[in-house]
């Protein structure tokens, strides 16, 4: 892939985990802008996506728009999740909806061996269960029909984001331009939403412009493309793991600090046991791999 191989051969002195914190940063926002707006989940999806879509392909023109059956469904998988996340942002706290996505790793974990042939072991049982106990946190205590309907929207797009990264490792993926998918998944929400947006736009305040611009342009467009520079640029994958954790801590203190939406103190448990438990895994894993890595080359 051109863009990307360009993208990494640039010398530039910034070190490439730079840019993949700032991608992480920008990801971050996503809930303070979707609830920034007076826009409906379809309205804001049809402007993100639009904006995020144009953002993209302008990027990344010269790689072509070429796309066969299977990157069709990731752009399907990927579209819905983006839709998911809008919706459960709209109808639950920013902090239940990004901490219910970030279940993710779970799925690819119980799905692996499945789908990519990943192995599955005991120590990602006892992961799998310390998540479905702090995912229990999130509806403990006074909850109204929206937020059930948030949470488990929060949750199908977690699953819908592990099938989507596990779709991107797998074999028929290794010769797909991946913004590819990204430039389709937004292109599909913008064809499906379109009849909601268009009829918003007399109606729309400078607020509600400059919130689904940013989404569009920075929030998914720009900080896609600065993620794939800083992995192709040498971040590895254990630190772009760990940076990503950022993103679930983040977004809900940025909607605290501008918004004062505050989440529920079982919500902050579960979400901290979440996050906890994930990135534990992901560094013994990784250590796993290093040591076997060594004890391999003696």
């Amino acid at each position: 892939m051109k863009f990307v191989a360009n993208l990494s051969e640039q010398k530039s002195t910034v070190s490439p985990i730079v840019f993949v914190l700032i991608a992480v940063l920008l990801w971050s926002t996503g809930g303070l802008f979707i609830k920034l707006t007076t826009l409906d989940a379809f309205q804001v999806t049809f402007f993100r996506s639009l904006f995020a879509a144009i953002t993209v392909i302008i990027l990344t023109r010269k790689d072509g728009l070429k796309i066969n059956a299977f990157g069709i469904f990731a752009s399907i998988v990927y579209a819905l999740l983006l839709f998911l996340f809008v919706w459960a942002t709209k109808k639950t706290t920013a902090a239940n909806a990004i901490f219910l996505q970030y279940t993710a790793p779970i799925y690819i974990l119980l799905l692996g061996p499945f789908i990519i042939g990943e192995k599955f072991h005991w120590r990602d049982l006892i992961t799998v269960a310390v998540v479905l106990f702090g995912m229990s946190l999130f509806f403990v205590g006074k909850l109204e029909i929206n937020d059930y309907q948030g949470n488990i929207a929060a949750l199908a797009s977690g699953v819908l984001l592990g099938l989507y990264i596990m779709l991107l490792k797998h074999p028929k993926a290794e010769n797909m331009n991946p913004t590819i998918t990204v430039i389709y998944g937004n292109l599909i929400l913008v064809a499906l939403t379109a009849s909601s947006g268009i009829p918003a736009i007399p109606t729309m305040v400078p607020l509600d412009w400059f919130a689904v611009i940013f989404l569009g342009v920075f929030q998914i467009g720009i900080s896609y493309i600065l993620f794939i520079k800083g992995v192709r640029g040498g971040t590895r994958p254990l630190d772009a793991s760990l940076i990503g954790f950022i993103e679930p801590l983040l977004n809900p203190v940025w909607v605290l600090m501008f918004l004062g939406e505050r989440p529920s103190q079982w919500a902050m448990l579960g979400g901290a046991i979440i996050i906890t438990a994930i990135a534990v895994h992901t560094i013994r894993q990784y250590a796993g791999k290093q040591t076997d890595t060594l004890a391999s080359n003696i």
